[in-house]
């Protein structure tokens, strides 16, 4: 992780950010009055149980969702004042995605699914910058394989090689290590750490795995649609700043 000195300016700043679902007559909070703030060259892990409401802060920071209530500007832009088209912009060019399940498309090679982004944002492929991700991810030998030719592991690391294709300044992770063995994991997690240290890339991740959580230089914990606890960790100290009810756990 980096150091607190080469922590840059905001990325993500929330205020009283909420989300509230219509589920037929009744309206779900998924998430109430978040506030905060993930500034450049951070890595910061989300944690809380199945319906926390982490994969709906996960879904609008990405700006796959907007907010009902409440502020969020990212990169100091206030996402709910731009169109349609300049959130899909913004998106496609600026934040890298990792799912769990992978994502990428059976019938293309590895070298094909890392310029998908690409193509997408302007309308070609980029085969170097493609061969040089792949080899930065390891997989420069397998760049001519399949999905289903490669393990879980390999996979993900196409996946990432994909997620950086268009120079995010913010890499999102959904249970990147869901699918994968403890060995695959911490090999998934070693290139993670890598890319925040020596580029200064902006990562935030949502886990239930505490193993993954503990590589990270920031955990935020949910609870019932609320940030309940924001962990800050530096070398050879562990600095919580904690509201509600964990503080008492």
């Amino acid at each position: 992780m980096l150091d607190k000195a080469s922590i840059g300016e905001p990325v993500i700043e929330m205020e009283g950010v909420s989300r509230i679902y219509q589920m037929g007559r009744v309206e779900v909070p998924a998430l109430v009055g978040a506030n905060l703030i993930v500034r450049q060259g951070e890595f910061v892990a989300i944690m809380g149980p199945s319906g926390s409401g982490k994969t709906t802060l996960m879904n609008l920071i990405g700006c796959l969702d907007l907010p009902d209530e409440g502020t969020y500007k990212l990169q100091g832009k206030d996402v709910n004042t731009l169109s349609d088209a300049r959130i899909s912009r913004l998106r496609g060019e600026g934040i890298g995605f990792v799912f769990q399940n992978y994502s990428l498309l059976p019938a293309f090679t590895a070298l094909r699914n890392v310029q998908m982004p690409h193509y997408y944002s302007e309308g070609r492929g980029n085969r170097k910058r493609a061969m040089a991700l792949l080899e930065q991810v390891g997989l420069g030998k397998r760049a001519k394989h399949k999905p289903l030719e490669l393990s879980g592991g390999e996979q993900q690391r196409v996946a990432v090689a994909r997620a950086l294709m268009n120079d995010p300044f913010l890499l999102l992770g959904d249970e990147p290590t869901g699918n994968l063995d403890s060995a695959s994991s911490h090999e998934l997690m070693n290139l993670l750490e890598k890319l925040n240290r020596e580029t200064g890339l902006t990562i935030v991740l949502v886990t239930h795995d505490s193993s993954v959580s503990a590589r990270a230089g920031r955990v935020i914990h949910m609870r019932d649609g609320q940030i309940v606890a924001d962990e800050v960790k530096a070398p050879g100290e562990v600095v919580s700043h904690v509201e509600g009810q964990l503080a008492a756990e």
